[in-house]
């Protein structure tokens, strides 16, 4: 595939071009899809452009690989099935007797795979809070040696702090540790961790990077040569990989990203300034605020802020049982899991996305309720939210 851009090429150009050459048959501006699960060779060994079985190569899913690669301005992407299979091949760089450190306000299937599955293993792990850096420093020089890997999400989820990549990078790194960060919530277009110092950038594809709900997939991205090589083995090995359908959607849902990303940005911010005044809310959590605190950060490290929202209930209010009759009471914002699509979705994290880790450690709030804006008009936005504040304080 030849490489029309420019190195200089802002996101927004690489979002819609990257991976999207026209087909070089028919001129089509759209990129085939190519479904088939095996390749003519012509002679033993005589592949056409190294494609020869759908599970370890695919024309549709390397588009996809080479997009991801230049818009974290890196030199190699790699694609799987889910986000959480694209977590599961970045754990097969640990070994037995590894130490795995990990941000304790993390994505709850993160934490469940690591602590429930790969812990069995002989992988042990641990949790910090990456915004305190003297807990960190002492997690690098605990006894029984630093850890292997430091998994880094910024902002977090669903309490959306902010993590300082260059910093954790250059303290992972002087210990022997790799950086990886889930950047799913901030997505290439708000802020590029390879740019910052970490080894990998991982993304649940299923969010704004496909945008529209009907996708699920996962995406890494990485400069080095050595890290590629290993999970290009984990990717066929394994075989966690997307179907050249779900990469052709992720592909089409970069095209808007910027778009999707500034629109969805600008709303979240608006309605977060507005939760602030709602009496019936203890606290927002949202990087954009003057309160929050990591907001210089954010500024500096991120373009925006980004569109995902969460805010406390309060006691007063009616607590739990408040957030959960609020939740069921939006028109607008759906009720479900997930986020980063066109329209907003509301959730209970503690009994939804972060069920896994409730009664431990990084367990959320009860009456914590997460909001993923989307692209509607956010005055409607703010008039279903406050419908549903009425609506829920009957009991």
């Amino acid at each position: 595939m030849s490489d029309p851009l420019n190195p200089t090429d802002h996101i927004e150009t690489l979002a819609v071009h990257a991976g999207g050459d026209p087909d070089p048959v028919t001129g089509a501006v759209v990129p085939p899809i190519q479904m088939s699960a095996t390749f003519k060779q012509d002679g033993v060994g005589g592949t056409r452009s190294g494609f020869e079985y759908g599970r370890t190569d695919n024309p549709t899913r390397r588009a996809l690989e080479e997009a991801i690669a230049a818009l974290e301005n890196g030199a190699h992407g790699i694609a799987y099935a889910s986000g959480l299979a694209a977590t599961q091949n970045i754990f097969y760089l640990l070994e037995p007797g590894d130490r795995l450190l990990v941000t304790d306000d993390a994505y709850g299937g993160t934490w469940r795979l690591a602590e429930q599955v790969w812990q069995r293993y002989g992988v042990q792990v641990d949790s910090v809070d990456l915004c305190d850096l003297e807990a960190l420093a002492a997690k690098l020089s605990a006894e029984g040696g630093p850890p292997r890997m430091v998994w880094v999400e910024t902002p977090t989820n669903p309490l959306l702090k902010v993590v300082d990549i260059s910093l954790v990078a250059r303290l992972a790194a002087a210990s022997g540790a790799l950086t990886v960060v889930d950047s799913t919530f901030a997505t290439p277009y708000l802020q590029r961790p390879l740019e910052l110092g970490a080894d990998l950038v991982i993304h649940s594809a299923t969010k704004y990077l496909g945008g529209h709900s009907d996708v699920v997939g996962g995406l890494v991205a990485t400069r080095r040569d050595d890290l590629a090589e290993r999970l290009r083995f984990h990717q066929n090995a394994a075989g966690a990989v997307p179907s050249p359908f779900d990469c052709w959607l992720v592909m089409r849902g970069l095209r808007t990203l910027a778009v999707r990303m500034e629109r969805a940005s600008a709303s979240a911010a608006a309605i977060a300034e507005w939760l602030t005044r709602r009496p019936e809310v203890s606290a927002v959590n949202y990087p954009g605020l003057a309160d929050h605190a990591q907001r210089e950060l954010a500024e500096r490290q991120m373009r925006r802020p980004g569109a995902m929202v969460s805010f406390v209930v309060s006691d007063v209010a009616g607590g739990e049982a408040r957030a959960r009759r609020f939740v069921a009471a939006t028109r607008l914002f759906t009720l479900a899991e997930s986020l980063g699509a066109v329209e907003s979705l509301i959730e209970l994290p503690a009994v939804m996305t972060h069920l896994s880790v409730a009664h431990t450690a990084l367990a959320v709030p009860p009456s914590l309720v997460r909001l993923s804006v989307g692209i509607e008009n956010v005055d409607d936005l703010m008039a279903d939210l406050d419908s549903a504040f009425a609506a829920s304080a009957d009991a």
